[in-house]
């Protein structure tokens, strides 16, 4: 039977195309992936339950699995020139559970990024498991939007914690990896980096990546790395910080093992069997994130992102640090329109007339999560495309007319028309 043959089903997926070929779709976590991508993800690797680890599965007929596994993990460390990788993890929220099992104990204290100053929920909100299970003390930026790494500092030596961890949702600038992970050997923390936002500029050599130098690395595989909908955890192979104090030499050995811990977190400690048909998804997105092509495509998400910010501030529009230095905007309707609050409205508008992103809280958020007063948005959409800084001058003019007018539905509706005929131009799948 093929999909077809189910019509409900089908109409949904048909609809779906068309609405992703005609509006443009600027929600910085998401992307679109590769054919090639797909396909892995839809073919009969699905099929096989492989619980376990190469060589060591719970079931017989994993001899072609172990071939896809291995290949999965081997480009990932050459991707990300990392000592190990686990390739298991099914999404990114799991993967920051099993990076805290691996080394912490419930209620041992963690620093991380504030939810509404751009972080994310598994970075220490209260009603998320990590707030719940760990002593979370937050950061956040200054006014200016940025971050202040000597007030990180001198927090991380008040609190000592266990850990501190860095890289956002929501944070428009380049973060300094090399400073953080310098405080974390400081005070003897364990230092995680959540790259899931930024994966493909760090292997594309548009933003430092972490991985050489930091304890542990997290990250989603789609948004800007433009695989599945997936997760892998990126470490060094010896714990620093390991206690092996009275310990003889074998016990002394595992728990020097930062990558067998890791392993074990995912399996057996969260998970049980892996999804192979999105490793080797995986595998496909890490070897086309090697080429020359997407290099330029790393480069390209960010000029676009510098031309839309400095259009949408010309045409008035204000934002949390007056630009971008990644592929992430984030729209202040404080400062812009004068009133708190309008994040969903305004999204909500910007959406009738095809430009698709997500209401989100802003630094010092005067609102509150359910009544945000930001618009958080990202090019690599657009730039997965093809469209560059002639088109976001474009949209960024088309955004700042919906923003200023957003009740005006004669308007959105121009708009949306004058979108659809710009995605003609740049036809994706």
């Amino acid at each position: 039977m093929s999909l077809s043959k189910d019509t409900e089903v089908y109409r949904i997926v048909l609809n779906e195309l068309e609405r992703q070929k005609f509006e443009l779709n600027m929600i910085p976590s998401e992307n679109y992936c590769s054919k090639a991508v797909m396909e892995a993800c839809g073919s009969v690797l699905n099929n096989k339950y492989s619980e376990g680890y190469s060589g060591k599965r719970y079931y017989q007929g994993n001899r072609f699995i172990d071939e896809v596994e291995l290949l999965a993990i081997k480009r990932a460390k050459e991707l990300f020139n990392a000592e190990h990788a686990n390739v298991q993890s099914n999404s990114g929220s799991p993967a920051n559970m099993a990076a805290y099992f691996a080394v912490l104990n419930p209620k041992d204290k963690i620093m991380g990024m504030d939810l509404t100053h751009g972080g994310h929920l598994t970075h220490g909100c209260k009603v998320n498991f990590s707030g719940k299970m760990y002593d979370f003390v937050s950061y956040g930026v200054q006014e200016d939007g940025y971050l202040d790494m000597d007030k990180i500092r001198k927090q991380a030596y008040l609190e000592k914690p266990k850990m501190i961890v860095c890289g956002y949702t929501a944070y428009p600038r380049k973060i300094d990896f090399k400073e953080f992970h310098a405080i974390c050997e400081e005070v003897n923390a364990y230092s995680l980096a959540d790259i899931s936002h930024i994966a493909g500029l760090c292997v594309g050599g548009a933003h430092e990546n972490p991985t050489p130098y930091f304890d542990i690395v997290t990250s989603t595989t789609h948004k800007t790395l433009r695989g599945p909908r997936s997760a892998l955890i990126l470490s060094k192979k010896e714990d620093r910080l390991a206690n092996v104090s009275g310990l003889d030499e074998k016990k002394a050995k595992k728990a020097k093992n930062l990558a067998g811990k890791i392993d074990r977190a995912v399996f057996p400690g969260l998970q049980g069997g892996p999804h192979e048909h999105t490793i080797a998804a995986k595998a496909v997105c890490f070897q086309e994130a090697m080429t020359v092509d997407f290099k330029e495509y790393a480069a390209q998400i960010i000029k676009n992102a510098k031309r839309l910010s400095e259009t949408l501030m010309n045409e008035g529009i204000s934002l949390v640090s007056n630009g971008t230095d990644n592929h992430l905007i984030l729209i202040d309707l404080v400062r812009s329109l004068k009133e708190a609050s309008l994040g969903k409205p305004v999204a909500v508008a910007l959406e009738e007339a095809g430009l698709v992103m997500n209401a989100n809280t802003i630094p010092f958020e005067p609102g509150s999560p359910f009544k945000p007063s930001g618009i958080r948005l990202g090019t690599p959409v657009l730039t997965t495309r093809g469209m560059k800084e002639n088109e976001m001058e474009i949209v960024g003019k088309w955004m700042a007319e919906v923003i200023k007018d957003y009740k005006n539905r004669d308007k959105l509706k121009l708009i949306n028309r004058k979108v659809a005929e710009l995605c003609e131009k740049f036809p994706f799948y």
